[in-house]
């Protein structure tokens, strides 16, 4: 359809074509044959002038050409002329005559088309002559530069426009849209782009009311009717200037301006705003309350002075004193500026501006036809090339585009409509995303797009008010929420249908109804049985009737798996029931080991090894010093052995007198008391209150055996057995009532019964609480919990989500529960079977810790051990030089096994033998010398006498 509707535009454009050429229009336009740089350019503009936007185009491309040619900076002797085109109305088919009549007078470029649609079909022709077409209306995202070449945006794509709604959107929480929009290609596009940028955000459009370009009155009235009768309540409305506030107005008339509504405005409702400004309180009163966008242009000088020059080019022009000005005019005149660079760079390098025909229009038979009309502007590609390249500061602030073609630093300004004018709430960048500041504050920074940088200013919504509306409501169709329940045959404690009436009661019934109330809105359901009655029903199959369209809703003892999850949406958990193993129980007496168990293997093992440990160290930095720990090898033995065991009694005779000796047995004495007070506890309870055992320890021993094992029938527990655990199949045996799971578990495998059965907390602890031969043994394997299930996306929910938060935070959801499933005495009786046995994990800091410091210990004890070795050693060994390492092993451990008191003792002596021996020695040489000196002096007195 779409293939045939482009066909039959393009057969008409290319009659039209021939329509124009038939005329024989001849060309105006420059030829530059005779100088490089031509005395003008010629460049039209293509917009329906007798509208309020293109009237304002119209002012600011005249202006902007004026400024241009008086500027001589740009283009020096060349001047811009304007070709004003009229686009009649903007009507597709006229619009393309009209384009033709433009681009057969040899035009540069064409500033225009007005709508999107005629660009789309004008871009054709743009391609094939290479005429560059500037646009700053038609901000279709699908005007692609890849398949339009020659076209040209110089204004914001919508694609920008739609994210920033969508960014808005999520900011607020709102997971659904209804999308109003013109059924054109501006229309279209645009919201096909706003549905992909929810996604993204994990929301969506709903509803989509698609509107003719030229509706009335009455259609839009037929259109908002079905909008009203929509779930979601968050409007966008992507439309023109021309009926878009007429599409307000309905609805003002309809009761959609009221509370609890959003409307979300595209472009459209700020240009019709900033253009017919100042506005009376009748022409806003349609639209309080309402979102819009504003393409953001930075405050600046020039932008100033632009709009001061504004007020003096349209004062007396229009009944209120002069003509409004949106971004569409500033836009409009940058464009002429960006165009006017561009040529002004092409000339410089020397280029010339020529046409030739077109040798695909030269093939056509006719000799009648005037072809040569129509030329292609050899330098279009050029030229194109040059507008890319700009780079210029505008009144619209930077003007440059990006590598994709589009112009830098997209952004929007948020408008909220209030009384006669506007308020500005924030501002959305493709840089940062919503913020209160303006976005050329945050280029500087980094890009940050979390969700607590994300702000905006407080919103007066429809109706007057600054409550975040809801955005959504139960449909306005009369239908009912249709709730399935199923129809239990067991534990009725939870949910059970009143016999002979539509009505359900228990605790799955309760907490819904409590959630339901405590919703700031009424929710119009019914509850309809599911099931036979005959057997539990099963839960999987009512949640696939949700997703086939069969019910609304699902309310009872639905467990919440991944499996489930992938067809609906859940609310909150409002009971943990994980699945757990119940096993016939009996009394037994505690054995002649049970003194043993309340330690593991491995944590008996380490608690021996470490009171040798410290026995051992404690020896050591105690021997050479202390009595107690010296004596014949054995008699040391059987300290050691002696002082280790009897630390645990805290009875060890004893005294340490080191230091380090005495650090060591106070941390040890402190991890000994803590053994001690963990090892008491444990036994207490394993003799006076574990006095129950069964064969089955869980569910890795059901695992390991092959004996029958019975679940509640119609639970998801057998799905979970086969394809989770790896049960076999055979092995399971559905029970439908409590007293089945009882005659069976009596019964045993011996006897056609099952060994252990296997369901949900939740329930068990309702069959326990009157069955006290039979315990949950083992630890519960799964973690699950039960919801209400709703199709997915539903917003309701996510309101009784916040609503079962509630009532557990007020302790209404425990009240719930006492009231329905009040255990008794025999339940915590047989809660538990497994004994927790303390190991080695629970100490292993301790043991650390002691570790650590009998190393710590020992280090020190060796350090200073060496240093009274090297200072108080044996003077053997030094007398015999180095020795074999063996005798200087030997010397060093007998000096260590000696007592410290006797080495220093030892060592004084030496010292003092030393002194005494060289004051011996000092006597002796001095008598010597006294002799030699005295026969030195009788020989010198006999060669005198001899002289």
């Amino acid at each position: 359809m779409a293939f045939q509707r482009a066909s039959a535009t393009m057969i008409a454009v290319w009659i039209v074509v021939l329509m124009v050429l038939s005329k024989g229009l001849s060309s105006s336009g420059v030829v530059s044959d005779n100088s490089t740089i031509p005395a003008f350019v010629n460049i039209g503009v293509l917009y329906s002038f007798n509208t309020s936007v293109g009237r304002m185009v119209k002012t600011a491309v005249q202006a902007a050409v004026d400024d241009v040619n008086f500027d001589q900076s740009i283009l020096a002797s060349t001047k811009l002329k304007a070709s004003l085109q009229e686009d009649t109305k903007y009507r597709g088919f006229l619009s393309i005559a009209e384009a033709l009549q433009l681009m057969a007078t040899q035009t540069v470029a064409i500033i225009g088309p007005q709508t999107s649609t005629t660009a789309h079909v004008i871009s054709h022709i743009a391609n094939e002559l290479q005429v560059p077409l500037l646009s700053f209306t038609a901000t279709d995202p699908t005007l692609s530069s890849l398949q339009f070449p020659f076209f040209i945006r110089t204004a914001f794509s919508d694609i920008y426009e739609m994210t920033a709604i969508a960014d808005f959107v999520n900011y607020f929480g709102w997971r659904e849209v209804i999308a109003v929009y013109g059924d054109d290609d501006h229309g279209r596009n645009g919201i096909g782009a706003l549905g992909d940028k929810l996604a993204e955000r994990r929301c969506k459009i709903s509803f989509k009311a698609p509107m003719t370009p030229e509706t009335t009155r009455e259609e839009i009235t037929d259109v908002l009717v079905q909008v009203a009768l929509a779930e979601s309540r968050v409007i966008v409305l992507h439309t023109s200037t021309a009926w878009g506030p007429k599409v307000l107005s309905v609805a003002k008339s309809l009761g959609m301006m009221e509370n609890g509504y959003v409307w979300i405005t595209t472009t459209f409702l700020s240009t019709w705003l900033d253009i017919g400004s100042p506005l009376s309180s009748d022409a806003t009163d349609d639209m309080q309350g309402v979102i819009t966008l504003r393409m953001y242009i930075p405050d600046s000088e020039r932008k100033r002075w632009f709009f001061s020059r504004w007020k003096n080019l349209t004062t007396g022009k229009t009944a209120n004193g002069s003509q409004g000005l949106s971004t569409y005019g500033i836009f409009a005149y940058d464009t002429v500026y960006a165009l006017a660079h561009a040529l002004d760079a092409f000339f410089k390098q020397g280029n010339q501006i020529t046409f030739s025909r077109d040798p695909k229009l030269s093939q056509l038979r006719g000799d009648n036809m005037h072809l040569d009309a129509v030329k292609i502007f050899n330098e279009g590609k050029l030229l194109r090339k040059y507008i890319y390249e700009v780079n210029m500061t505008g009144v619209s602030g930077l003007f440059k585009y990006t590598s994709d073609g589009n112009l830098v630093n997209p952004a929007y300004e948020i408008i909220n409509v209030i009384g006669t004018g506007t308020r500005r709430v924030g501002y959305w960048s493709n840089y940062t995303g919503l913020s209160i500041v303006p976005p050329e504050a945050l280029y500087s920074k980094p890009p940050n797009r979390s969700s607590a940088s994300q702000k905006l200013l407080p919103v007066l919504w429809p109706g007057e008010t600054t409550h975040r509306p809801r955005g959504w409501v139960f449909p306005n169709n009369g239908r009912m929420l249709k709730i399935g329940v199923p129809k239990r045959v067991s534990y009725r404690e939870f949910v059970s249908q009143v016999q002979g009436t539509d009505m359900f009661k228990g605790f799955c019934i309760d907490v819904f109804l409590s959630a339901v109330n405590l919703l700031p809105y009424a929710v119009p359901y019914k509850f309809v049985s599911y099931g036979d009655g005959d057997s539990n029903p099963s839960n999987t199959e009512l949640v696939r009737l949700i997703t086939a369209g069969v019910f609304d809703a699902a309310v009872g003892d639905i467990t919440i798996t991944t499996e489930r999850t992938k067809m609906v949406d859940f609310t909150q958990p409002y009971i943990e029931s994980g699945l757990v193993v119940v096993a016939s129980v009996k009394k037994t007496d505690s054995n002649a080991w049970a003194f043993l168990t309340p330690f593991t293997p491995m944590m008996w093992t380490v608690t021996a090894v470490f009171f040798l440990l410290v026995g051992a160290v404690v020896w050591i930095l105690e021997h050479r010093l202390n009595d107690d720990f010296r004596g014949p090898p054995k008699q040391q033995m059987v300290t050691i052995l002696w002082f280790s065991f009897s630390t645990m009694f805290f009875a060890h005779r004893e005294n340490t007198v080191s230091t380090l000796g005495r650090f060591v047995l106070l941390i040890w004495l402190f991890v000994v008391l803590i053994i001690n007070s963990s090892y008491t506890a444990s036994l207490t309870s394993i003799l006076t209150v574990q006095q129950l055992s069964s064969p089955v320890k869980g569910i890795e021993s059901l695992i390991s055996s092959k004996e029958p094992i019975g679940y509640l029938q119609g639970s998801f527990t057998r799905t979970y057995l086969i394809e989770e655990i790896g049960i076999d199949e055979s092995r399971l045996v559905p029970l439908k009532t409590p007293e089945e799971t009882t005659e069976a578990l009596k019964k045993g495998p011996q006897k056609g019964g099952v060994a252990a059965y296997v369901d949900e907390r939740a329930y068990i602890e309702l069959f326990l609480s009157s069955r006290c031969d039979y315990s949950i043994v083992g630890q519960e394997f799964t973690r699950n919990g039960w919801g209400f299930a709703f199709p997915r996306d539903s917003p309701l929910a996510v309101d009784l989500s916040t609503a079962i938060l509630e009532l557990a935070e007020n302790g209404d959801l425990q009240r719930i529960h006492d009231k329905w499933l009040l255990s008794s005495a025999c339940l915590s009786q047989g809660a538990k079977l497994e004994v927790d046995r303390l190991n080695l994990r629970s100490f292993w800091g301790l043991y650390l810790v002691c570790g650590l410091a009998c190393v710590l210990a020992l280090l020190i004890y060796f350090i200073q051990t060496m240093r009274q070795y090297s200072k108080h050693g044996p003077e053997e060994l030094e007398s015999s030089g180095h020795g074999s390492g063996s005798s200087r092993l030997r010397t060093f451990l007998t000096f260590v096994d000696e007592k410290e008191e006797i080495v220093k003792s030892r060592s004084k002596r030496k010292k003092m033998e030393g002194i005494s021996y060289r004051s011996t020695s000092e006597v002796g040489s001095s008598i010597t010398f006294n002799k030699a000196y005295s026969q030195a002096s009788l020989n010198r007195i006999d060669s005198v006498n001899e002289i």
